[in-house]
């Protein structure tokens, strides 16, 4: 199956870009020939880029020792079926120089328009391509068909994108993502392991089997000290007991912005699902550090709860307008990818729904259906056949309550938990031990000198505005979502 898969792809590449008649625009040979003729006509690198089928031109922005393209390239809405229509995908070009590493990187979700550097990029001082993630806007086929959105399809995304700029970017490659981005760069590496030379996947959930999640309650039972765990515990449940007060100011607020709720069905719904978000969201960005900013529940005001619950959870997350942009990464639990429940036995006889399923929030016309063997597959690949992948979690991420395993058949492979660490858990917030040896693996991967290799060192500087904290790059707003 994996050989017709490959053999598909590469009919793919092979046609050129394909014309949302359905047309094939250029052939293998023409392709080539065009590759072959901007090599000798220009060094440079954005004519290079441009020379690629189906690559085009959205903006270039200055940023001193780089040269930053963002990029549109036209792409399969079905690889399966490549000359059935085409849409366009964002890209962007962190470009260091054709001499150095690549590192491809995907947040899983939409592309930032300016210049970012992974850590990973940074580790090998390279070039950086990222990808938005197919039907994240403006990146959906219109009209979008939903079926052609997952896994697969977005692994063959970044399959196309490798072959059409390995070309020009001829040394080692490794992927990278945070979060659901990590588990796109996972994905990537089950479907095409030959593309990659090194995976560095952070705090990436791995839920294998959607409908048994007691590790998650066995992380909210354990996480932080039990006087922490019992002052979120009680201001959660007290925002339930208060429901009728609070969900006026909520019906208040949602008037005044034009907020709706008919995707979640009511706003009572919308209202219970920020709340039981709150506990979650508290240690996915915060943790033990800020507990004594919770206010005690039992002298709180209205105000207090209110304003609080909407500072870790987020009161306009629910709303229509808040789940829109995020309705693929919510088709994707609802299909592949699944998404946890927990108990939380403390609301018992206050909550009316419970953790809503992943179906909740994405729109009733949409038709969804639940694949259990995609993440059992994935899963099953990982521990059989990873080779040079590295997973790093934070100790107090809920999202690593699940993580991915490494079995025997695992070769120079790695889990690296953060010690203290939440969902922003990184290489550089590893024990020194750990940090070092992760650090030489990417180092190694990327095919840099032994010296450097040995040094265990990032090879370029901190820059404060390309180098943001992982738990920014990985989407850092409210909700349930990695």
């Amino acid at each position: 199956m994996r050989k017709s898969l490959r053999l598909m792809l590469s009919l793919s590449v092979l046609i050129g870009t394909v014309g949302s008649t359905g047309v094939a625009t250029a052939t293998a040979a023409d392709t080539e020939s065009r590759s072959t003729v901007a090599d000798a006509q220009s060094s440079d690198i954005k004519d290079r880029l441009l020379a690629i089928p189906g690559m085009s031109l959205i903006e270039e922005k200055p940023y001193a020792g780089y040269r930053f393209f963002v990029l549109n390239y036209a792409q399969p809405v079905d690889h399966r079926r490549p000359w059935a229509g085409t849409f366009q995908q964002r890209i962007s070009v962190l470009h260091k120089g054709t001499d150095r590493p690549t590192v491809f990187r995907t947040s899983g979700y939409g592309l930032s328009t300016n210049p970012g550097r992974s850590e990973p990029t940074r580790i090998v001082d390279g070039n950086q391509i990222s990808m938005e993630y197919r039907f994240f806007t403006p990146s959906r086929p219109q009209p979008a068909d939903w079926s052609k959105l997952d896994i697969w399809q977005a692994a063959s995304d970044q399959h196309r994108i490798f072959t059409a700029l390995k070309k020009i970017y001829g040394k080692n490659w490794l992927s990278t993502g945070g979060s659901k981005g990590g588990m796109t760069a996972t994905y990537y590496e089950r479907f095409y392991p030959r593309d990659m030379d090194g995976v560095v996947a952070y705090v990436a959930p791995n839920d294998v089997v959607n409908k048994e999640d007691s590790a998650y309650d066995r992380f909210f039972e354990n996480v932080g000290t039990k006087e922490c765990r019992d002052r979120l515990n009680s201001l959660q449940r007290e925002a339930l007991i208060r429901r009728e007060p609070l969900q006026k100011k909520y019906e208040e607020w949602a008037e005044t912005e034009g907020a709706t709720f008919n995707t979640v069905g009511s706003l009572d719904k919308a209202y219970e699902a920020v709340v039981l978000d709150f506990v979650w969201g508290f240690w996915q960005y915060y943790g033990e550090s800020v507990c004594d900013k919770i206010p005690n529940a039992a002298t709180a005001s209205d105000d207090e709860v209110y304003n609080t619950i909407d500072e870790y959870s987020g009161w306009s997350f629910y709303t229509d307008q808040g789940l829109e942009y995020y309705t693929p990464y919510y088709y994707q639990a609802a299909t592949e990818l699944g998404s946890p429940t927990i108990r939380q036995p403390h609301l018992d006889g206050l909550s009316r729904y419970g953790y809503q399923p992943a179906s909740s929030f994405v729109p009733r016309e949409i038709p969804m259906k639940f694949k259990p063997q995609v993440m059992r597959d994935v899963d099953n690949w990982v521990r059989k056949n990873a080779n040079q992948m590295l997973f790093v979690y934070g100790e107090n991420d809920p999202w690593g309550a699940e993580p991915f395993r490494l079995g025997k058949g695992a070769r120079d492979s790695h889990v690296f938990v953060a010690p203290g660490g939440n969902h922003g858990a990184n290489v550089a917030g590893l024990t020194d031990a750990d940090r070092e040896k992760a650090t030489a693996r990417i180092l190694a991967w990327a095919g840099v000198d032994a010296p450097a290799v040995d040094a265990a060192k990032p090879l370029a500087r901190f820059d404060a505005r390309l180098d943001r904290p992982v738990d920014e790059d990985v989407t850092r707003e409210h909700g349930l979502r990695p």
